[in-house]
Formats: C-alpha cells, structure tokens, sequence
C-alpha cells in the first residue's frame, strides 16, 4: 500500500473539492514496465477514496490504436482529463512519486474545476495561441522545484486545446534526457528544440513558447 491511513484522509479532504467528475487513463503492459506495477496501484489507491475520479487502464500493445489515438508513446503513462470532456492535453510519463504524487492531486483538482489560475494578462496571451506546441518537462521524485514546472506546463495546457504538456521523469526515460540534454531538473522542452531551466516565472515560459512558434 502506498497511502496510510494519514496519507488517506489528507487526499479525500483535497479530493474533496473536486467538482466535476476526473478521469485517469493509465497505459501499461502485460510484461511490466520498470514500476508499471507500482505505477498502477498508487493510481487504484488514488480512485478508490472519490467517486469522482475514474481510472481506466489499457495494455500499451494490446490497445495501440488508442495509445496513438492520445498521443501516448511510452509507458508508464497516466493521461488527466475532464471526465465528460476527455482530451489528452495534460499526461505524465513515469510514475508520480515523492514531490510529483502533489502535481497528480492538483492537476486532477484543475480539471475537476476548470481552474487555471493565469492573469487576465497572461491568459489572453496564451489563448492565443494557434500553433502546436508541445511540453515536456523533466523532472525526478526528489526534485522540490519541479512540481512548479510541471503544474505551469499543465495548466497551459488546460486553457489551450492546441498545447500538451508532459511530465517525464528523467531517471525512467534516460535515454530522452540524453537526447534534450537534461543535466538537472527541472528542465522544460518546448517544440524540441527550445527549452527553459528551473521552476520560472510562468511569463517566461509563455515568452519561450512564443519564440518557439514565431
């Protein structure tokens, strides 16, 4: 078991405020992943204390279609979407763990909520956007900054259907940290080949995603 008793109470009372109902669409595999296994039953934990929170569960090979269909490519993957409404704009590649776990439980909070939390200013800007863009930001369990980065990525993600944003954790996927260059995290690549380090100001990651899609 992953959540205790404590753990428990503390994520039905945030879990609590959701209002509209959230779904959790995990990708794993008949010969598991490096902590696939882990991966979802920290998830079946999760969906067990709301009854707004659904978690469905697909084998990577079996339903290859629908992984390409969201735009899933490697596992574990844990898609966050508004359950009357899904999308597959806000992922997470790797398990949530340690600082992470908090990034799920509030992502599924502004799902749930529509909440994205942006001024006028910068809302008007992101919405804007009418190019793809797309996000990855790397990060690793004890990284006290990175939820940050993450949230910051999901959050645009939330508020414009034409970004995704992805966590990865750079320990599971080494070999896409060698390929970006990622030497410490947080780290955030935008349209592969633009990036910004460390948990910034959201401006500055707005200002980046512009100089990406110019």
């Amino acid at each position: 078991m992953f959540l205790n008793e404590e753990n428990q109470k503390y994520v039905r009372e945030m879990l609590s405020e959701m209002e509209e109902g959230v779904k959790l669409i995990y990708f794993t595999q008949a010969m598991e992943c490096q902590y696939c296994k882990e991966t979802r039953q920290l998830l079946e934990e999760l969906a067990a204390l709301t009854d707004k929170l659904t978690l469905e569960t697909h084998d990577f090979i079996a339903d290859r279609k629908l992984a390409e269909q969201l735009g899933v490519d490697k596992i574990p993957a844990i898609v966050v979407s508004n359950a009357a409404k899904p999308n597959s704009r806000i992922k997470f590649y790797g398990i949530p763990s340690g600082y992470e776990f908090t990034s799920v439980l509030e992502d599924i909070l502004d799902v749930s909520r529509n909440n994205h939390g942006f001024s006028e200013d910068i809302l008007r800007e992101v919405q804007a956007i009418q190019k793809p863009v797309h996000i990855q930001v790397f990060v690793t369990p004890t990284c006290p900054y990175c939820p940050a980065a993450v949230r910051t990525a999901h959050r645009l993600a939330l508020v414009n259907e034409n970004i995704t944003a992805d966590m990865v954790e750079a320990t599971e996927f080494p070999h896409l940290g060698q390929k970006y260059a990622v030497r410490g995290v947080p780290k955030s690549v935008i349209n592969e080949k633009w990036s910004v380090e460390g948990a910034v100001p959201e401006k500055m990651v707005v200002d980046k995603i512009m100089q990406s899609i110019a």
